[in-house]
């Protein structure tokens, strides 16, 4: 019954004026750039200022793995959040949840910003910090696989990749918005910075999410959904029928994911603390390598989207893999060069390739897995579950593998290896 509800809906998408195409591709877009930009400016903030404000009685080290356990939170909770969105995308529809899961990021990302530090509380600054991390992982765990499946959704049989992978390009502009704010409040005078600077981003984005909201309400249902909802077809418990009827689809996903966001939390704010405290660069020059990396990413993710509707999104993701299997060391060597150059060519190749190559193709193909009853659920759980495994504990692993071995090299192998299993288990998906 799915698959041919699937072929009907397919035709109506086809019949779609551009217009609401448009309006979809800018509203997931820009959804997904405005999620992007609070959930990673917490992983900024965590690399520069967090363990001196909110943990500083710890030493570096201990100080460095406290707030990274901190933005861990966050990604620990993205499965119960991809859970709770899910459960109510498939019974109620995408749009309320994508909406909902914004507003909700919003309220705590401004609150963080107004939070008061360890030296004005003490040891509940940890822990309203670690709370509102937590509030944030809960919405981004629906936000991603909503936006992904409106974009899929609505878009032409042919064109589904390329459409698919445009809420993915906005994380890079999210990114990119994130560390040119915080690059900008890096110039003041670093007292003005610690007690004031770091929270102007925080704020700034009540701005954005306003808006954020204003086009999202503006964009139709998912025709797809909603010819499921009409034929009475919706699932009763999603959960349930994901893990006992699609549980090989689920296990393909989250190792399908687990690379990619294990390298993007890696770079993004591992490598960010290690050149700035180990290898004395600017905090300019390092945010610098990485709003390089997101201007790049930004034109590759479509690029790569556009490339998998003409050979396929499994061959792309799988060779993608292949090719981290043996990039990641020297991804790794030259971030721990102490050369700028090389710290920023790393970072741009990882991030607009590597990282672009597989990110920008899951819309589709993991859309592909699951039929479109349950396809919120399925995709929402796999993709948040590997976030947390890999994404979540990437800065805390790091860490450690640095600590114990004192080189990057044992980072890049951590990071080849799980590449093995995101190739493998794309190559075992199902073709879309």
């Amino acid at each position: 019954m799915d698959s041919a509800l699937a072929d009907i809906s397919s035709e109506s998408v086809e019949l779609q004026p551009p217009g609401r195409l448009t309006r979809v591709a800018l509203a997931t877009m820009i959804g997904s750039a405005i999620e992007a930009f609070d959930f990673l400016g917490y992983g900024t903030a965590a690399a520069l200022v967090f363990n001196k404000l909110f943990f500083p009685t710890f030493d570096p080290t201990v100080g460095a793995l406290a707030v990274f356990g901190s933005f861990a939170a966050g990604f620990f909770v993205r499965p119960i959040g991809g859970i709770i969105f899910g459960h109510f995308g498939d019974r109620l529809g995408r749009k309320a949840m994508l909406t909902a899961s914004l507003i909700m990021m919003g309220g705590a990302t401004v609150l963080i910003g107004c939070l008061p530090t360890y030296a004005e509380i003490g040891i509940w600054a940890a822990v309203l910090l670690t709370l509102l991390r937590i509030v944030q992982g809960l919405s981004f765990g629906g936000e991603l696989a909503g936006a992904m499946l409106m974009a899929v959704e609505h878009a032409p049989t042919q064109r589904k990749s390329f459409f698919g992978s445009l809420p993915q390009a906005g994380t890079p502009i999210g990114m990119l918005l994130s560390t040119l704010a915080f690059a900008l409040v890096s110039q003041l005078p670093e007292q003005d910075f610690q007690s004031w600077g770091w929270r102007l981003p925080f704020l700034g984005s009540a701005i954005l999410v306003v808006v954020g909201v204003f086009i999202r309400l503006s964009v139709a249902e998912s025709p797809e959904f909603d010819r499921v909802k009409s034929q009475g077809e919706t699932a009763s418990v999603p959960l349930r029928e994901v893990v006992t009827g699609h549980w090989r689809s689920l296990l393909l996903t989250i190792g399908g994911k687990l690379a990619e966001v294990t390298l993007y939390t890696t770079i993004i704010v591992f490598s960010l603390s290690f050149v700035t405290t180990k290898l004395g660069f600017p905090r300019s020059a390092a945010l610098q390598a990485i709003m390089i990396g997101a201007v790049c990413q930004i034109l590759t993710t479509p690029f790569f989207g556009w490339l998998a509707d003409k050979v396929g999104s499994r061959r792309l993701y799988t060779c993608s893999g292949i090719l981290l299997v043996f990039v990641a060391v020297p991804l790794f060597w030259a971030i721990q060069s102490g050369s700028l150059l090389a710290y920023t060519a790393a970072v741009i190749c990882g991030l607009a390739i590597n990282y672009a190559s597989m990110y920008g193709l899951q819309s589709q193909l993991y859309a592909a897995q699951f039929p479109t009853r349950l396809r919120y659920t399925g995709m929402s759980l796999g993709i948040q579950i590997a976030a947390a495994i890999g994404g979540g504990l990437a800065p805390v692993v790091a860490t450690t593998l640095l600590a114990t071995y004192g080189s990057l090299t044992a980072v890049g192998i951590y990071v080849s290896g799980l590449a093995v299993i995101s190739a493998t288990c794309a190559w075992l998906m199902k073709s879309n």
